[in-house]
């Protein structure tokens, strides 16, 4: 039974045939290998567009932000699921990626949307300032986080936030997506009453929309970048395991407390 509205039964992203590979209209081996860089190559995957010298380097950039940063849970869990099945690769990175949600890979999307839902306000002739600090309000009225802010380490300031705006800024990339950002920027620590750096992912966000990319495809950089760095620890961990001293660890770090007798 079909559950849902059918989309057009159609795949506009790849057919391979006996004598040839067809990308997004393109000819794999004869075109696109070679000329193409992997980062142009997820640029047109992903949008079917290969892209501007600006979309290469920002994407670029965004990927090398967010790949890697140190023992986290998502290295962690991939670790230790090669040390319990080290013939599977797949699934360690599998693993990992499963731990990609907003708490730990951050929250590029959410950021996405909310700067998309505010510039849409500004075009209605509201004041973008006034906007954010509208937001900031009724997600802090609301008892939810503010997406983009916050971080338990970067503190006063997240430096990859910092260099990404700085780059945009000197590159001519800054757009009306950027200067949102840096309005909540000043709202939401004004409206928490407290300091909140702008961590990575509203930047990210931020730049992304500037340059033309969708709302929807904003997380996809984090998840590519992020299998980069799971590959790196798994490489690691098959020289040096120490998923299993993790593992010690944790049970050293964990008290059993038996329940109370009734």
């Amino acid at each position: 039974m079909q559950i849902g509205k059918p989309g057009d039964p159609a795949s506009h992203i790849c057919q391979a045939y006996p004598d040839r590979v067809e990308v997004r209209g393109r000819d794999l081996c004869g075109d696109l290998m070679g000329r193409l860089t992997f980062t142009e190559y997820f640029h047109l995957l992903l949008t079917g567009e290969e892209p501007t010298e600006q979309q290469r380097y920002f994407l670029d950039l965004l990927l090398i932000a967010i790949a890697e940063h140190g023992m986290m849970p998502t290295s962690v869990a991939a670790r230790m699921t090669l040390d319990a099945d080290p013939g599977s690769l797949q699934g360690a990175v599998a693993a990992g990626i499963l731990g990609c949600g907003p708490v730990v890979l951050g929250t590029a999307e959410p950021c996405a949307q909310l700067l998309s839902d505010a510039q849409a306000r500004v075009r209605a002739g509201e004041d973008a300032a006034g906007v954010a600090a509208a937001m900031a309000a009724a997600i802090h009225a609301a008892g939810d986080r503010a997406p983009g802010f916050g971080h338990p380490l970067h503190r006063p300031v997240d430096p990859r936030a910092e260099r990404i705006l700085e780059l945009a800024d000197e590159r001519g990339a800054s757009g009306p997506h950027v200067a949102m950002a840096r309005h909540f920027g000043h709202a939401v620590p004004e409206v928490w009453g407290r300091p909140l750096p702008m961590n990575v992912s509203m930047p990210i966000a931020a730049v992304m929309l500037d340059l033309g990319f969708p709302a929807s495809s904003v997380k996809a950089v984090p998840l590519l970048a992020r299998t980069a760095g799971l590959l790196a620890h798994l490489a690691e961990e098959r020289e040096q395991p120490i998923g299993f001293l993790m593992a010690g660890k944790a049970e050293e770090a964990i008290a059993y407390r038996p329940p109370e007798a009734p």
